[in-house]
């Protein structure tokens, strides 16, 4: 993979794919943690005297030009961090005679990617027209790096090319992971099975423990004939997983049940009740295995979190991740929430792209950096 620092870029107009899908609530960037992780970049690419182009997405728009989701507040925010000027231009395409003419050191957002339909497509006459704007392309969306998209895949085939800082900094941080100190324990939450099946037998190579939580739980009991209540539990075989003794599940659930909560062991879940939370049992059980780790990975929330009866699962977890003096890797859109939402800091590394991060575990080239 070519980095940054092995691209000359100094004085060259370059079109940088950021991952800058942040939530933006009344006109205003709410939470600006992927802009101030793009920073890096952009101030090393300003030391050089680039003229720096950001493309980024927002949203889902699927082509429709929606004010709710335009880049502006995104360039305003990033005009207050710098403390420099953020040109917005109103569309992603067609710019280059106003940016062919600008000065070293300048910083043009472009808007929504997605407005346009040829990005998700992976349109090459739309590649080929963001390409047309600029010299050399960086490559900086770790959290988008697994979509085959126009501008992260079709794009670099057409530019001098290469990652930025952060994402050599994930790729850094998740190539740890394939030679884990031991022991290794991974905790996986969440609800579907299916999505991290491939994820799970790639890490029973190499983990010592896997603890399971959230629903995905379920769909391991519910293969097992037991009584999991009116909980979701999916239809995918984990029969083959559980030959395994690295795999831990919980002995006990907090469940919703008549408009009641309380904790029951797992032989004693009713027919009419919702598993909404591991137990404090199982809390335990998983907070001792994690004390001994010296490598620790963590994707999904073990319960519905977003409810303060059902969050002491996912809160305790987290919190014992982040104590351990060892290697801890945390990613995925519901982690992160956990992290955010109980303000829980002290982890190793927080990946910015849970799919991304997922499809590098198992193994896979990432469509984003195969052509750099």
């Amino acid at each position: 993979m070519r980095t940054l620092k092995q691209l000359d870029v100094r004085n060259k107009r370059v079109l940088l794919r950021a991952g800058f899908d942040v939530p933006i609530k009344d006109g205003k960037v709410s939470d600006d943690k992927r802009v101030v992780e793009g920073l890096p970049t952009i101030k090393y690419l300003l030391k050089q005297k680039a003229i720096i182009l950001i493309i980024c997405h927002v949203g889902r728009p699927h082509g429709k030009k929606l004010k709710s989701v335009s880049t502006l507040p995104i360039a305003e925010r990033l005009s207050h961090l710098l403390k420099k000027k953020v040109t917005h231009l109103n569309d992603c395409v067609g710019v280059g005679p106003i940016v062919s003419h600008a000065g070293p050191g300048s910083i043009f957002m472009l808007e929504n990617l997605r407005y346009h339909k040829g990005e998700e497509e992976n349109d090459p006459v739309f590649a080929k027209q963001l390409a047309s704007q600029a010299q050399v392309f960086v490559e900086d969306a770790f959290s988008n790096s697994h979509r085959d998209h126009a501008s992260m895949t079709g794009v670099p085939k057409l530019l001098p090319s290469a990652a930025g800082l952060q994402v050599e900094h994930e790729m850094r941080m998740l190539q740890a992971l394939k030679n884990p100190k031991k022991p290794f324990v991974v905790v996986l939450g969440g609800v579907k099975v299916k999505d991290k099946a491939a994820v799970i037998k790639e890490l029973l190579k190499k983990a010592d423990a896997i603890l399971i939580g959230g629903a995905m739980a379920l769909t391991f009991y519910k293969n097992m004939g037991k009584q999991i209540g009116i909980t979701v539990g999916e239809d995918y075989p984990t029969k083959e997983l559980l030959k395994s003794k690295k795999i831990m599940l919980p002995v006990d659930f907090k469940i919703l049940h008549k408009g009641k909560t309380k904790t029951v062991g797992v032989e004693a879940i009713p027919k009419d009740a919702r598993c909404l939370d591991n137990g404090p049992q199982t809390t335990t059980i998983f907070e001792e295995v994690i004390k001994r780790a010296k490598t620790i990975l963590w994707s999904g929330p073990m319960g519905m979190f977003e409810d303060k009866r059902f969050s002491s699962g996912s809160k305790k977890i987290a919190k014992a991740i982040a104590k351990t003096k060892g290697l801890s890797v945390v990613g995925g859109g519901e982690t992160l929430e956990v992290v955010d939402k109980y303000k829980i800091k002290g982890f190793s590394h927080v990946c910015t792209g849970g799919g991304a991060m997922l499809m590098v575990i198992e193994g896979k080239q990432l469509p984003a950096l195969k052509p750099l």
